[in-house]
């Protein structure tokens, strides 16, 4: 009787586990023939369990074909993409991809195992989602799905679409579309909007938008589970509408303002009997229309800091917070951002940090470590206090375009963490930037560390990048990657650089040499990128066919071309305060077509054009005054950010063709005539006056309607080739 009993258990298990990777196993197969149609018959996939609840793949040859076994799909698409780079030396990332596999797939001599120490490989950070991911559809979603597979992701923040599942639990608490129309914000601006921020700007929303994105989330997150991932969906943490108030007179209401240029948004105190009250019919509405997988995204207090600094006041309110979760999902378990304790750590000390965290149990609460490469919080806060957590890379702010890094802390830091007694719960690493398609070499190195426990060693580590991404082993490409790494991918220990810098063509005009959020301090010295330019163009000949190569020659040349404005810009103030007017107007005019050629530069690869940001957001609307909304929205966020007077303008700035051409360089131009009459006229220039002008001009320019190309004009290699004949000697003389 026994026996029959064990024998019975076991087939339940084996039946279970075969319906369940059949699943997963399919997903995989589809995963590979997307990547590769032509060869996906050449590898096998099968299941394989896990190791302690942690994903383990396996690679071997038999009979000449590559069989891939997982733990999960995700597992199986790593195993899938450890192949591509260890054995075909291929690379897929958003910037250039090699795929060249051999005709004769190379032959796995010995069975490859691979195991990973993370439970959970976390992905996106709230802001992702607008500055690069405003106007995705289900085509680069999907693409976006299998990159996360193929490089170990299994955790990733799923907010698309947010919106609606909010909109049909307002409806039912009585609200009228146009009591919601001052708060659902503009879709570049979602991010800040369910973290509080703002309310309304870049409105009002359509609710065909929020139809649409509903719809385009279910394929999201079903993909998402297919392949074993574990989504991380939203709850919440009381931002509620305006009309709130008159709604509801006696709610206890907290106006609270981010002190950016918009007006005051409202929270919901948690002591208030409706806030758990909300908080669990929506969930239940989410979990009823869309699953879960008991993982909470909830950020309290982003960017604002709570009304009391008294432990138990924090301790009290985060458990309240749980609890509107645990009511409507027992399982549910509290993903926090830990943005506040590294942006306000004069509020966050050790008593209110340890007050916050600890009213929540061990178990339903995971921490994002959200800059874990420019400052680990988890050191100064005892392992974040026996809560499990996650080291993530940061990296980007505001999806611009520099080339920046720290490579050498990527490469070992999380190891460490990992093997130190001190790090407590570390559970898993992750990605968090707020802007990805850049800078491909630090999102590749960062996954690195997802399948091992030891530091990497980035000597044998980058030559192999660097040949997967060219195909070939090229000296001069390999030299070029030595001198980035020791350059534009690291941080002098004695310098705090937050991220990277931007050029001061892309400040609002200035006779400074930076503004607030267009800075140009470089974390190396100028000219010591200069020589890893050389190398790209040595490397020119034998590299040019690879799209990597194409794209990293023309980023280099944008990059050290971006540099070299600040030297030509300082020499047009020279000019002006000598009241050298002819020198002035030379040096401007120089400065003038230093942005034509960048622009033009830019225009080769699609990477860099913003035809595609505005021809994306356009196609969204579903009239013509749908798309104008959506229009001034992605114009908007990357200039501005706001309202013509609005503190964040560019912020979120980029290095593109099209926005060189028709954004920055008519602010300039318009700059150097007003500083022209004023030599001319021998007056004092009115900066105040030329910037209440210029900011007129800017708004109009974000709520113009404008087509731009969404095709790459022109030959990168060559272009680059071009400008390094017409710059390279000026820089020299530049930068002796």
């Amino acid at each position: 009787m026994k026996l029959k009993i064990i024998f019975a258990a076991i087939l339940f298990i084996l039946t279970s586990n075969q319906g369940w990777s059949q699943d997963y196993l399919a997903s995989s197969n589809n995963l590979i023939q997307r990547v590769l149609p032509k060869l996906h018959g050449s590898f096998i996939t099968e299941g394989i369990a896990s190791k302690n609840g942690m994903d383990v793949f396996e690679i071997e040859s038999k009979n000449k074909k590559v069989v891939l076994r997982g733990s999960s799909g995700v597992a199986l698409a790593s195993a899938f993409y450890y192949y591509l780079t260890e054995y075909a030396h291929c690379q897929i990332t958003w910037n250039g991809t090699n795929l060249n596999v051999p005709k004769n797939l190379p032959e796995v001599t010995r069975k490859i195992r691979k195991e990973t120490p993370y439970e959970y490989r976390y992905y996106l950070n709230y802001c992702t989602f607008n500055y690069s991911m405003s106007w995705w559809d289900w085509e680069r979603w999907e693409k976006e799905i299998d990159w996360m597979a193929l490089h170990g992701i299994n955790m990733p923040l799923a907010i698309t679409g947010e919106e609606y599942t909010w909109y049909l639990l307002y409806k039912e608490m009585g609200f009228s579309d146009e009591e919601l129309k001052s708060f659902f914000t503009g879709p570049a601006y979602f991010s800040w909007f369910w973290m509080g921020n703002i309310d309304g700007w870049g409105g009002p929303l359509p609710v065909t938008w929020m139809k649409s994105h509903f719809e385009l989330q279910k394929k999201i997150l079903q993909r998402q589970r297919s392949l074993g991932m574990k989504p991380v969906l939203p709850a919440f943490t009381g931002h509620v509408p305006a009309a709130f108030k008159n709604k509801f007179p006696n709610a206890k209401l907290k106006a609270t303002n981010w002190t950016n240029g918009f007006a005051d948004t409202y929270i919901l105190d948690s002591e208030d009997p409706m806030f758990a009250m909300i908080g669990k019919k929506f969930l239940q509405k989410q979990t009823e229309m869309l699953g879960t997988d008991h993982l909470y995204s909830a950020d309290t207090f982003n960017e604002n800091e709570p009304p009391s600094a008294e432990p138990e006041f924090l301790s009290k309110l985060s458990a309240r917070i749980y609890d509107g979760m645990s009511a409507a999902d027992p399982k549910a378990v509290w993903v926090m951002q830990g943005w506040l304790f590294y942006s306000d750590r004069k509020f966050w000390k050790e008593a209110q940090t340890e007050a916050l965290l600890k009213a929540v149990p061990n178990d339903k609460m995971i921490l994002l470590d959200l800059a874990t490469e420019i400052e680990p919080v988890w050191k100064r806060t005892a392992g974040f206090y026996g809560k499990p957590w996650i080291w993530n890379m940061l990296h980007n702010f505001g999806g611009n375009t520099n080339l920046f890094g720290r490579m050498d802390v990527v490469a070992t830091a999380p190891a460490q963490a990992l093997n130190d007694p001190k790090s407590g719960k570390m559970k898993g690493i992750g990605l968090t930037m707020e802007g990805i398609e850049q800078n491909p070499v630090l999102y590749e190195l960062m996954m690195e560390n997802t399948w091992r426990t030891t530091p990497i060693d980035l000597n044998t580590w980058l030559p192999k990048f660097v040949f997967n991404r060219y195909g070939n082993k090229n000296p001069h490409a390999l030299k070029a990657w030595e001198i980035l790494r020791k350059t534009v991918y690291t941080v002098p220990e004695n310098k705090y650089i937050r991220d990277g810098a931007e050029s001061i063509i892309q400040a609002r005009p200035t006779f400074d040499s930076l503004t607030r959020w267009a800075k140009t301090t470089l974390n190396y010295e100028e000219r010591d990128l200069l020589p890893a330019w050389d190398e790209f163009i040595k490397a020119a000949p034998t590299c040019k066919q690879s799209d990597g190569f194409q794209y990293d020659i023309v980023d280099v040349t944008r990059q050290v071309m971006a540099n070299y404005a600040l030297s030509v810009q300082r020499k047009v103030v020279d000019a002006y305060k000598k009241k050298d007017s002819k020198r002035f107007q030379t040096e401007s005019q120089n400065f003038i077509q230093l942005i034509t050629d960048m622009d033009k530069l830019l225009a080769t690869r699609k990477d860099f054009l913003l035809g595609p940001w505005v021809s994306e957001a356009r196609k969204w609307g579903t009239n013509a005054e749908e798309k104008a909304l959506y229009e001034m929205n992605a114009k908007d966020l990357i200039t501005l950010w706001g309202d013509a007077k609005n503190p964040l303008n560019e912020y979120a700035c980029r290095q593109w063709s099209g926005l060189l051409n028709d954004f920055y360089k008519p602010r300039w131009e318009l700059f150097f005539n007003h500083a022209a009459q004023s030599l001319n006229e021998k007056t004092t220039f009115d900066l105040k006056k030329f910037n209440e002008e210029v900011s007129e001009w800017e708004w109009k320019w974000v709520n113009q309607r404008k087509d731009y190309s969404v095709q790459p004009i022109g030959n990168p290699v060559n272009t680059s080739i071009k400008m390094y004949q017409k710059y390279r000697r000026l820089m020299a003389i530049a930068h002796p």
